[in-house]
């Protein structure tokens, strides 16, 4: 991630971190004195925002220092790493929702439940506007970025705003005489953001393992290296995911009776192609075989 992107993912987070602090804050009041289990369970869904965009902030951070002696391959993948606490996080939360809205409904004392007020109401309507503009904004940075850990933050945004139109439709049931629909809902959000953190856990720990890259993309540095002069063919071809980035290990087959200098020089015409037609390919190692020609 270069300094540009580095600084734009900074503001992003900043950003917000500010928004989901204001915003937790009017959802919890609103959630206390309007009465609401599902818009204080959506308050702390929101705290939960902070806490993790303060995880991707470090994750961010980290992931763009330099090489040392002790990662001399980068930092690349602390950015997985961060996105791993912050499924850890939202399944946490979302588990906590979903056992608080389940005991309320098993306890059966359904004519004690409080009727949600207006506050309740709309608190929701302004976290959902709020909080899909920005995912929007979020996940814009995120691809722009090619992080990870910042498009993890921008699903947690989403998964925040389902969870509101959740209470919505909870605390509209329960003010149209169903108070158990406020707890109802407390077990959808509950669902929701348990499945978001699931698909963010699978993202992760796939560029933490070694993953190949697309099948379309492995086919297109196939085309790229086959079209490289004095290449006869490729022997073999391996992509990984080193957190956002790429490595490459190609062998390539090159007519026996070059010199040394000759197929070296093929080999780097190689590795320059890949790295400059794929921007996202970290490093690329090229191995020279032989090939007899008739």
């Amino acid at each position: 991630m270069g300094r540009t992107n580095e600084k734009l993912a900074m503001t992003v987070t900043s950003i917000n971190i500010i928004e989901n602090t204001v915003l937790t804050a009017f959802k919890m009041f609103a959630g206390i004195f309007g009465k609401s289990a599902a818009m204080v369970s959506d308050a702390l869904h929101s705290l939960s925002d902070v806490v993790s965009t303060l995880i991707v902030k470090i994750g961010v951070t980290m992931a763009n220092q330099a090489p040392d002696e002790e990662h001399p391959y980068g930092h690349e993948r602390f950015e997985c790493v961060a996105a791993v606490i912050l499924s850890a996080i939202l399944f946490i939360t979302g588990a906590g929702i979903g056992i608080n809205g389940i005991r309320n409904i098993i306890s059966g004392n359904y004519g004690e439940l409080a009727v949600p007020g207006m506050l309740a109401l709309v608190a929701a309507i302004v976290s959902i506007t709020v909080k899909e503009g920005m995912f929007w904004f979020t996940r814009w940075a995120a691809k722009k970025t090619d992080s990870s850990a910042l498009m993890a933050s921008a699903w947690h945004s989403r998964s925040d705003a389902f969870s509101s139109v959740g209470s919505f439709i909870g605390i509209f049931g329960a003010r149209m005489g169903y108070p158990i629909l406020d707890s109802v809902a407390c077990i959808i959000i509950c669902l929701l953001i348990i499945k978001v953190s699931v698909d963010i856990f699978k993202e992760a720990v796939g560029k933490m393992t070694d993953k190949a890259v697309e099948t379309d993309i492995v086919d297109d540095m196939r085309k790229t290296i086959l079209a490289v002069d004095q290449v006869i063919g490729i022997d073999l071809l391996r992509t990984r995911l080193f957190g956002n980035r790429i490595y490459v290990d190609v062998d390539i087959a090159v007519d026996g009776s070059k010199t040394l200098t000759e197929a070296h020089k093929v080999a780097e015409s190689v590795h320059e192609c890949i790295e400059r037609e794929f921007q996202k390919v970290k490093h690329c190692t090229v191995h020279v075989n032989p090939m007899e020609m008739v």
